[in-house]
């Protein structure tokens, strides 16, 4: 099973109620999973960044973010220390990887709101001096900061909404803007319900997780001082609300984090075998017939938190070597389903297929139902070792369909698809259709397609969502 790793990416590890314990509570972050802590320095008047500084020089998994908190703007209006942020930028140890917290608080207007609009800004303009993305804090104040983040230019280095509370509304604005989202241990109180219906439809692709220590302790540690390793509390809410494992929340925020702050390591190495929720997926090929308008791959060949850009296609001996050992205890079926269509790999997809079987996995296969097109013949009494199988349909007619797919098979492709349903009945137990939600899509009408016509389930798959 894979290491689970957390990055907090948001944490005042130099506030003064760490000053006795600091090592424990690093110590501790360490043992609950965490790879890294970006520890957020806000200015003050009176001792600037020292403190913060102080505490990064002792700990090596520290990363560090320094800005002008909307509280204290207004004694940085004319004398605020960004040629220090800039000298700092430049020194290796400093580990600077954004800046912020910054951003506008209009519900206690510590400083007066054009203070605070000016120092924002300036911070916007330093950020992309930087190239460095942004922490935003927005209370109370989210059309300004919209508005400033627009037109200042800040979708160029992108950034985060820290501890974020909106709307759905102002979450897919954060989005369309470029910015993730990043939720606290706010999400898991009681009374957090419509933090939990945003957190439901943001796609975890644009997801952080902090603590905002030492506040915000989320529950069971409510009253109690927050500290890094729960943000662990975090990641099982978000999990048990997206329908996804710890792991999964882990292994994709962490990857996020990684990608905004610029913490990627070595060179990404493709997965062949690759775990989300209690499945294991096999991505034995990046070939694929099709030219779908929503594939996710044109964008990006990262899914759910795997990079599945293939340097070679793997032989049976390298998929198996990725499976490893005891895959009927450890996942409740294996899928193929990699970034491309696993069938046009038909005897590779027999030749595992039918040994994983033989050591009691349940098999699925995700396909675009087109295999007998591609091999001349009916494969499907080929696969009767398969106990699932997935076709995509994606539309209710053959001109809607090639509209959408883009297919070299032209007029043979949908009535193919049609015939590989309703012939996967005679040989595998589970048949669904699936389509995926593009908008204007008349998905009731696809959905008639499956059940009424060919007699077989029918799913609905996110637009946009991938995994």
């Amino acid at each position: 099973m894979e290491k689970t790793l957390f990055i907090d990416t948001h944490a005042h590890l130099d506030d003064k109620r760490f000053s006795e314990d600091l090592d424990a509570v690093v110590a501790r972050a360490k043992d609950a999973g965490l790879k890294s802590i970006i520890t957020v320095g806000c200015w003050k008047k009176e001792g600037g960044f020292s403190s913060v500084l102080d505490v990064l020089k002792k700990y090596d998994s520290l990363w560090l973010a320094l800005g002008v908190h909307p509280h204290e703007a207004k004694d940085a209006v004319d004398d605020g220390p960004w040629d220090e942020i800039k000298k700092l930028a430049m020194e290796k140890g400093t580990r600077l990887v954004a800046i912020g917290e910054t951003g506008l608080d209009y519900h206690y207007d510590h400083s007066p709101r054009d203070a605070q609009k000016k120092v924002f800004g300036r911070q916007i303009a330093l950020a992309r001096e930087l190239n460095l993305p942004l922490i935003v804090h927005s209370r109370e104040a989210d059309a300004d900061t919209m508005e400033m983040l627009k037109s200042e230019g800040a979708a160029n280095v992108g950034g985060v909404f820290h501890c974020f509370s909106g709307t759905k509304e102002v979450a897919r604005e954060v989005i369309d803007l470029g910015f993730y989202l990043s939720f606290t241990g706010v999400v898991t109180f009681p009374k957090a319900d419509d933090l939990r219906s945003v957190v439901k439809v943001v796609p975890i692709e644009k997801m952080l997780i902090e603590t905002d220590c030492p506040y915000l302790a989320p529950s069971p540690h409510r009253g109690k001082r927050n500290e890094p390793s729960f943000v662990v509390e975090t990641a099982k809410e978000i999990a048990k609300i997206k329908g996804l494992t710890t792991e999964d929340v882990a292994r994709i925020t962490t990857l996020n984090a990684e990608e905004l702050f610029g913490l990627r390591g070595e060179e990404e190495k493709p997965q062949i075998a690759y775990p989300i929720r209690k499945s294991l997926y096999l991505n034995i090929t990046n070939r694929c017939s099709n030219h779908c308008s929503f594939c996710a791959k044109f964008q990006s060949y990262t899914v759910k938190g795997h990079y599945l850009r293939l340097r070679q296609e793997p032989a049976f001996a390298d998929i198996i070597a990725a499976i490893g050992p005891d895959p009927e205890e450890k996942y409740d079926e294996v899928v193929f389903c990699g970034f491309g269509e696993p069938l046009i790999r038909l005897d590779v997809v027999r030749q595992v297929g039918m040994h994983l079987k033989r050591r009691g996995c349940k098999i699925r296969i995700d396909t675009d139902g087109l295999a007998n097109l591609v091999h001349g013949r009916n494969v499907l009494p080929e696969l009767m070792f398969v106990d699932t199988i997935s076709v995509s349909l994606n539309a209710p007619d053959s001109a809607t369909y090639q509209k959408l797919i883009k297919t070299p098979f032209g007029d043979d492709a949908y009535p193919a698809i049609l015939y590989f349903l309703r012939q996967a009945k005679k040989f595998i137990p589970k048949v669904i259709a699936s389509a995926v939600a593009v908008p204007g899509l008349d998905v009731e009408a696809t959905r008639k397609v499956a059940e009424d016509e060919l007699g077989v389930k029918f799913r609905v798959r996110e637009y946009n969502t991938v995994g």
